[in-house]
């Protein structure tokens, strides 16, 4: 994957430069802007911005003013920062298209696995839309997924589950963050109906349903096992 470009964005020097050191380590290229109306002037200037990291509160021009530009004419990963634990802020924040939420404090390591999951989700799906990870194919465009040479049928959402867990393998996520990117927002189901989900998925995936890791009390995480 080619040298990836991270546009960080809040008011404050010392959370730019701590998300900037943890960034560079590894190995990606950082750009900092102290104002939503700075980061406007560098995301039109820089065409090859491959992800923006946005706090919410901001002078002259806040996170969500930004959002908002940025989906006129891009459909760029933005994570979003906010000091407020607020279930309306983030329902509003993927709404205007954001791809990922965080609360401060937070952990930086934890951050950098987020904005790893997001460019892995960006990147995975090729062209032909093939993933591939462990012994399990999944071709997104023809809706097939392969254990070794074996097809598997799946159900909609049975296909929609693998595809979320493989495009965030290695985080922990809960029953609700899973409710409410798979089934979305307006599903008002029990999250229970992850784990029945979850217990077909693992059937139908066989040995390699094992991938699908138990956090207890927590939810779920994709991984696959070294052998």
């Amino acid at each position: 994957m080619k040298n990836c470009k991270i546009l960080v964005i809040d008011d404050e020097s010392r959370m730019r430069k701590l998300v900037r050191d943890f960034l560079t380590k590894k190995g990606y290229e950082v750009l900092e802007a102290a104002n939503g109306e700075e980061a406007m002037e560098i995301f039109y200037e820089d065409k090859d911005i491959d992800l923006l990291i946005l706090d919410v509160m901001m002078p002259k021009m806040d996170g969500w003013e930004v959002c908002r530009e940025v989906r006129k004419t891009s459909r760029v990963p933005i994570i979003m920062l906010t000091a407020k634990a607020d279930e309306r802020d983030e329902l509003l924040g993927f709404e205007l298209g954001v791809d990922e939420y965080v609360t401060k404090p937070f952990s930086p390591k934890i951050l950098v696995a987020r904005v790893e999951a997001i460019l892995r989700r960006s990147n995975v799906n090729t062209d032909d839309g093939i993933i591939r990870i462990g012994d399990i194919t999944m071709n997104k465009n023809a809706h097939e997924v392969f254990v070794g040479n074996q097809p598997i049928e799946l159900s909609f959402k049975e296909f929609e589950l693998l595809a979320y867990f493989i495009e965030n393998q290695g985080i922990a996520l809960s029953r609700e963050r899973i409710l409410n990117n798979v089934w979305n927002y307006d599903y008002f189901g029990d999250a229970r109906t992850i784990d029945t989900h979850v217990k077909k998925l693992r059937n139908k995936l066989g040995e390699r349903g094992g991938y699908i890791k138990t956090i207890w009390g927590m939810g779920y995480k994709f991984e696959v096992t070294k052998e």
